[in-house]
């Protein structure tokens, strides 16, 4: 069977690879960009160094920021309007995965008018032509939206999150500049690098996993087990670490999906608007002991990867046991809840489980599972 790999076509990573947007969109003779970014971003000067730099160039923009944390229908269509009225030929997006997201879903509309129904684009949607040209700058270390070819729209209506899948939504660049991340603080640091090392843990073990992604994933774990600590100090390395990790984490599991620690935490964000990353990561640890006897010796290797030691005289209980403790231990570290107490109500249970079962990511997970499964998993958190 042919494996299928999708990239951006060009990226550039380190400190001050965001100076690069210019000669990227000269060398591509863009005329007018359609630049997307969160209402905080732009309080906080950050969409500023974006926009400096354009401004500097004589490189006309116009910006939208009616975007949520948890994008919905609502921001899509709003954008749609706005980037049909701007003039513009290009997006540039700017923030974590809300930015992007909102900018993906926008970008294919534009190009597949037939898809103006936001909800139609719901899991491997059937567009036939690239978004709109899309350069991504990412502000936090976590989502990779700037290397895959997922993004997650709200329906607010249906308290759902809808997972779209489609390979013309992948930005053409991306520019991965620790520099643009330096502002989060401790919290968003610890949430959004959990997300990075979910993405890496359910790629690696998720049904298509194969030996090119595995080699992302575990590269991917191995420097934000060590990097992640740092980057929550503000330390220049640790940034820099979870910038590059979290992008290669994005490497691997957009071409070969997730798992039910994602279908879980969907619900949660749609339902009590509960940070992404932080939901991963309450629920990474419990997933993954559910999960441990259908990974084969997989977790002998996360285990290493996160930095334990003699896992190759472990037995395959201990070093599954190891491997799960090691990804709690970290959380417990940066600073993540270790439980649902404050978010999950029980009378919520059934719909949350039904949920996060027709979730386009849980066909992916490992272990098969059910409605009644997940939900003794939610329980067990509470």
């Amino acid at each position: 069977m042919a494996q299928r790999i999708v990239l951006n076509e060009t990226s550039y990573h380190g400190s001050g690879a965001v100076a690069e947007i210019v000669n990227e969109v000269q060398s591509r003779g863009f005329k007018k960009a359609f630049l997307c970014s969160d209402p905080d971003l732009i309080k906080f000067g950050v969409t500023s160094k974006v926009t400096a730099l354009l401004e500097k160039s004589d490189l006309p923009y116009e910006i939208y920021s009616k975007i949520k944390p948890n994008p919905t229908i609502d921001n899509v269509q709003s954008g749609v309007a706005a980037y049909k009225a701007s003039g513009a030929d290009y997006i540039i997006a700017v923030g974590g995965g809300s930015s992007m997201d909102t900018a993906k879903a926008i970008g294919i509309i534009i190009n597949n008018p037939e898809f103006a129904d936001v909800r139609s684009l719901e899991g491997v949607a059937p567009t036939k032509n690239p978004s709109v040209p899309i350069l991504a700058v990412p502000t936090t270390a976590g989502t990779a939206a700037e290397v895959t070819i997922n993004y997650v729209i709200t329906d607010e209506n249906a308290d759902r999150k809808m997972v779209c899948v489609d390979v013309h939504d992948i930005p053409v660049v991306a520019f991965v500049d620790p520099d643009m991340m330096s502002t989060m603080p401790k919290s968003l640091t610890a949430a959004t690098g959990m997300d990075a090392l979910t993405h890496a843990i359910e790629g690696f073990t998720t049904k298509a996993a194969w030996e090119m992604t595995d080699m992302f994933h575990l590269k991917a774990i191995e420097i934000i087990a060590r990097s992640l600590r740092s980057a929550v100090r503000n330390e220049p390395e640790g940034r820099e670490g979870m910038a590059l990790g979290q992008y290669i984490a994005g490497m691997g599991f957009s071409n070969v999906g997730l798992g039910i620690v994602h279908s879980m935490a969907h619900p949660l964000g749609a339902l009590y608007d509960t940070p992404h990353g932080v939901a991963n990561a309450i629920i990474l640890p419990t997933v993954m002991e559910y999960n441990a006897e259908t990974t084969g010796d997989k977790y002998k290797y996360i285990a290493a990867a996160m930095g334990v030691e003699g896992t190759e005289s472990m037995t395959q209980e201990e070093y599954r046991k190891a491997a799960v403790d090691a990804v709690r231990q970290l959380s417990i570290d940066v600073g993540i809840p270790q439980d649902l107490k404050e978010i999950v109500k029980e009378e919520d249970i059934q719909f949350l489980s039904e949920s996060a079962y027709a979730d386009a990511c849980r066909p992916g997970n490992p272990r098969d599972t059910s409605v009644e499964e997940i939900a003794a998993l939610y329980r067990s958190l509470l």
